[in-house]
């Protein structure tokens, strides 16, 4: 299974918070057909919990987890011309929507538009876009016509097509977290060495919701996160500002906004990475979080840590990330699945 192939199909699915059935049934499909599959089952919230059974018996429940989710938006009214009210499903800069084009499987394409630049005042031009001046165009003339086809609660995604940079970067939508996804994916395909919980969680980017849940359920005594996260690796940024750098490996956290992380797994992450002769790096600011935030807090604690792969251009219609970094985390989770174990 080619990891870079799987994260591109999973990131062409539609799938925001709340909403993430069609990634839930790819997954599900796929896994269905893979060997030493001891478990398969979706919790009331949505999470995907799959136990594989490895070559070996496992030491400790580990749980390794990625979110299903992405941000986009949802339909809070239709007002009498048949244009939607939106708003923002997870972190999204209203600034980076106007203009693209979105979609719903069920219901088809839209544009969001806001207020023309010729019609703004002064003071309107200094401002930062805000989502309740922007309005969903699905190509109605009335409310009428609107109702036909969508209805407040109905979600849209980001329409994006998956793009080959140079340099050995991609570009599209949902690659946070879907590349979690396919990695994960990838590592259920195969064989691993112990018996290991894999948990494809919902509602990440809405508050870390199902991650919780899942904790909860399994029970994991070590967990590892696989995500993405910011790069702000750009023309003008200097030091640790930019936070991370694309083609510098996996990003492994010692602390972010929700999490510190356990220390004897982060050095132990570097050490890994020595081992398997494969480059790896931190973040230079306390910034950002992801499900770690949940699950390490779950029952009576959770020994946690964070793989992460560098991302430009976060919860936008493109994100960017280096095919190296990609492939590398993919190795770095395989092998800790094992030296976890080993502790």
């Amino acid at each position: 299974m080619n990891l870079i192939d799987e994260t591109r199909r999973l990131c062409s699915l539609c799938g925001i918070s709340g909403d993430e059935g069609a990634v839930r049934g790819y997954l599900i499909e796929q896994i269905s057909n893979f060997p030493d599959i001891l478990e398969m089952r979706v919790d009331a919230l949505g999470n995907l919990l799959v136990h594989k059974k490895g070559v070996n018996p496992a030491e400790y429940t580990l749980m390794i987890g990625a979110h299903m989710d992405e941000v986009g938006l949802i339909v809070t009214d239709i007002q009498e011309d048949g244009l939607c009210h939106i708003a923002p499903v997870g972190g999204i800069d209203a600034d980076v929507v106007i203009g693209r084009t979105v979609e719903n499987p069920d219901i088809g394409l839209g544009v969001i538009g806001a207020k023309p630049v010729h019609k703004l005042s002064s003071s309107e031009k200094d401002e930062k876009p805000d989502f309740k001046d922007l309005l969903l165009d699905i190509g109605c003339k009335s409310a009428e016509e609107a109702e036909n086809f969508v209805a407040p609660g109905d979600s849209f995604c980001f329409r994006s097509e998956w793009t080959d940079l140079g340099g050995g970067k991609v570009a599209s939508k949902a690659i946070d977290d879907r590349f979690g996804c396919a990695a994960m994916l990838c590592m259920l395909a195969g064989e691993i060495p112990y018996d290991t919980w894999f948990a494809f969680f919902v509602q990440e980017e809405i508050g870390l919701r199902g991650s919780g849940c899942a904790a909860f359920a399994v029970k994991p005594e070590f967990a590892v996160i696989l995500e993405t996260t910011t790069a702000a690796d750009l023309d003008g940024v200097r030091g640790d500002a930019a936070v991370c750098r694309l083609g510098a490996g996996p990003v492994v956290s010692f602390m972010d906004r929700r999490t510190i992380y356990d220390k004897e797994l982060y050095r132990l992450a570097f050490d890994t990475a020595r081992q398997l002769g494969i480059p790896c790096q931190t973040k230079t600011r306390i910034a950002g979080g992801n499900d770690a935030g949940a699950v390490h807090l779950s029952r009576e604690g959770v020994r946690t840590m964070a793989i992460s792969i560098p991302c430009r251009c976060l919860h936008s219609p493109y994100c960017v990330a280096q095919r190296s970094d990609m492939e590398q985390s993919l190795m770095l989770a395989q092998a800790m699945l094992g030296k976890i174990q080993e502790l």
